[in-house]
């Protein structure tokens, strides 16, 4: 990591102009302004159009019988900061950090720390104090100046009837701010749509021994235009297994505070996006810049690939002499297919331990020990699923004893890692115990997937967690339900929202490579032989467009040989890159993204339900000849979701290609350098 400073000065809090400070991004574009007339509220704006109305910053500790605000400021410190850090296991190699600065000191001993970047703001605030402390609430609102259109992903299928227990996947409601529910939660990544085609989308970031942040529209009468305001899960005090098939810890009791500080601690961003153009979302880097550092000095055991994966497709194999289910020989001829394709990977998910424990009541019907030499042999990594209240010993405030007593045992067998499912929360002590199985996975070189949570930053702290859910993926195709001629929900319009909304806090396993593919007069949920909404092209385009360091073929070995062409290619694609190039795209109707991995790049471009013709201009590529690889929807897409087009030429630089994208359709393209 290399940082510059530009420049500095402090300025003392009465020699203010009415008791604002401001602070510009490098391109002068985005503008905080702090006030702290009476309470401190932020203010943004964007080429002098307002994105933020002055929004309140507070917080409210207990420490024994005495209360503490915020408190006032006084001395405040301006700077311009240059940074940059490397990520290998990120959508680029490299990630630039420069923004302006606002530190602000407060009587109280707080710091609140504002950034104001090119494409968006943030703040943070910053605890001093060194004595324990209780953490009653945090305010953190974001105003708006007019009732806008907005993206909303609400909280909508509680655990145990438990308001703050959710898996954090969710379709969006697209709809004006007013007419969000007062008394629902939201998570976010929250779109707002502004005037002149802007966005502004609201997010948190950089969460660490702390809950993390739901959003609800603030009462009407309360505001004059629309406003957002934070809310947190109390901590809990009491909890019982429940939820789901009884996987999750439930709380019972929460306290009347939000979390406990134990001394100093830097609290998590609370952030807002500002783009001019949607598809430079794509590329956005704010979760990355607001996270904490990496905290594995030695990563180069980490290795992100593809898995071949058993649970979406039933396990459902054909042509073998063998009742295919979760047993040995079914995973021994995944590991066989995995080796032949070159794919890292293969999981065992659910089913191979009891709810209890993943040391008893382990079946019979796999020998691990066998699975796990012959994948290695062959090259293949095993990795298990787990539920996280058998990781933790159904105790998050555990010592890790448990959870190392697990990782030392199955990382002695030679497991690769684990898909820890069913967290469902994201109150202070499931972060917190987040960060303990990372830390406790790194110590037995292991790799995480995280599932009923969205990501925080921890990420970047721990690239040893390659992926989370906290998506509606392809799973839910399982499962959709028909209404009228067609399926209940519009898949393919969240399957080109997404990526400028959840994947923006981080990696999502959205678990594509559907081969049974269908329109929406033919589609069908089938939980034992599922298909996906949309053409083939567009789930392989997901490849290239989902970031995700461990990315999921979700179909079964049979159906990817009987399209072998089609798994080659996707075999092919990287899971993390040098470069990323947001080339085009609307939020909610289409993509077109490129990614650089050496000299090789990967181009995919995916629709919603209306078909389109596109026009990529290839100028990314450089200088020199590329041979191009092409899979593109068939004449025929629109009637027969399976039909593609496989085509091979040469391009260059100079070159534009026009696509067609069919309804539900997709595009995507290897480009090698000759």
């Amino acid at each position: 990591m290399k940082t510059t400073l530009l420049s500095m000065f402090c300025l003392i809090a009465a020699c203010a102009m009415a008791g604002n400070y401001e602070v510009s991004s490098p391109n002068g574009k985005v503008k905080v302004v702090v006030n702290t007339d009476e309470a401190v509220k932020w203010s943004v704006s964007y080429s002098g159009q307002t994105v933020l109305q002055p929004s309140v910053i507070d917080i409210q500790l207990r420490q024994g019988k005495k209360t503490l605000g915020l408190g006032q400021v006084g001395k405040v410190a301006k700077y311009q900061v240059e940074s940059s850090f490397k990520n290998p296991f990120y959508k680029k190699a490299e990630i630039s950090d420069v923004y302006g600065q606002l530190l602000m000191y407060t009587n109280q001993k707080f710091t609140i720390e504002v950034r104001a970047y090119d494409d968006g703001a943030a703040y943070r605030l910053i605890s001093s104090n060194t004595k324990p402390s209780l953490v009653v609430n945090e305010t953190a609102e974001f105003s708006f100046a007019d009732d806008y259109q907005a993206f909303v992903p609400y909280v909508n299928d509680n655990r145990g009837g438990e308001r703050y227990c959710y898996s954090f996947e969710s379709y969006y409601d697209e709809a004006p701010l007013s007419k969000m529910f007062c008394d629902s939660l939201a998570i976010t990544p929250l779109a707002v749509c502004l005037p002149g085609g802007m966005k502004a989308i609201v997010m948190d970031a950089g969460v660490e021994n702390y809950p993390g942040m739901f959003v609800k529209r603030a009462k009407c009468e309360e505001v004059k235009g629309e406003k957002l305001v934070a809310e947190f899960a109390p901590y809990p005090l009491a909890q019982e297994i429940g939820g789901y098939d009884r996987l999750n810890l439930v709380p019972t009791k929460r306290a009347d505070y939000i979390a406990k500080l134990d001394g100093r601690q830097s609290l998590p961003w609370r952030a807002v996006v500002i783009t001019e153009r949607d598809a430079d979302i794509l590329n956005c880097d704010m979760a990355q810049r607001l996270a904490p550092a990496c905290r594995i000095a030695d990563t180069s055991w980490i290795h992100p690939g593809k898995v071949a994966w058993d649970w979406w497709n039933n396990c459902n194999i054909t042509g073998v002499d063998f009742a295919s289910g979760m047993n040995t020989n079914t995973y021994l001829y995944y590991i066989d297919f995995a080796a032949k394709n070159k794919i890292e990977y293969v999981i065992i998910d659910e089913g191979r331990s009891g709810k209890e424990s993943l040391m008893d009541d382990l079946s019979p019907e796999i020998d691990l020990p066998r699975v796990i030499a012959h994948g290695k042999e062959k090259g293949v990594g095993i990795i298990l699923w787990s539920s996280w209240r058998n990781l933790i010993g159904s105790n998050p405030l555990n010592d890790i004893k448990v959870t190392d007593e697990v990782m030392k045992h199955y990382a002695d067998m030679g497991i690769k890692g684990f898909k820890v499912d069913f967290f469902d929360r994201d109150d202070q002590q499931v972060i917190a115990s987040a960060y303990k199985i990372a830390e406790s996975a790194a110590r037995y070189h292991l790799y995480l997937d995280y599932h009923g949570l969205k990501p925080f930053g921890i990420q970047r702290a721990y690239p040893n967690i390659f992926n989370f859910e906290g998506v509606k993926g392809l799973e839910n195709s399982k499962w959709e339900p028909r209404v009228g001629d067609g399926p209940l929900h519009n898949q393919p319009r969240y399957d080109v929202t997404a990526p400028y909304l959840r994947m923006l806090a981080g990696p999502m396993d959205y678990t594509p490579g559907a081969m049974m593919n269908a329109m929406k007069d033919s589609f069908f949920g089938n939980n034992d032989h599922p298909m996906s909404q949309g053409t083939r092209v567009h789930q392989m385009a997901m490849y290239t467009t989902f970031e995700a360091p461990l990315q999921m073929m979700a179909d079964s070995p049979t159906k990817y040989m009987q399209n072998q062409e089609c798994t080659d290619f996707i075999a092919q694609i990287p899971t993390t890159f040098d470069e990323t190039v947001a080339l085009d795209g609307q939020l909610g109707e289409y993509i077109v993204i490129a990614r650089r991995k050496g000299t090789t790049w990967y181009v995919a471009a995916m629709t919603d339900w209306t078909a389109r013709d596109l026009a990529i201009p290839l100028s990314f590529l450089g200088e020199g000849k590329f041979s191009a690889d092409i899979f593109a929807d068939g004449a025929n897409a629109m009637k027969e979701a399976t039909d593609y087009k496989h085509t091979k030429q040469t391009a260059t630089c100079q070159d534009q290609l026009k696509i067609h994208l069919s309804s539900g359709g997709g595009w995507t393209g290897i480009f090698r350098k000759q």
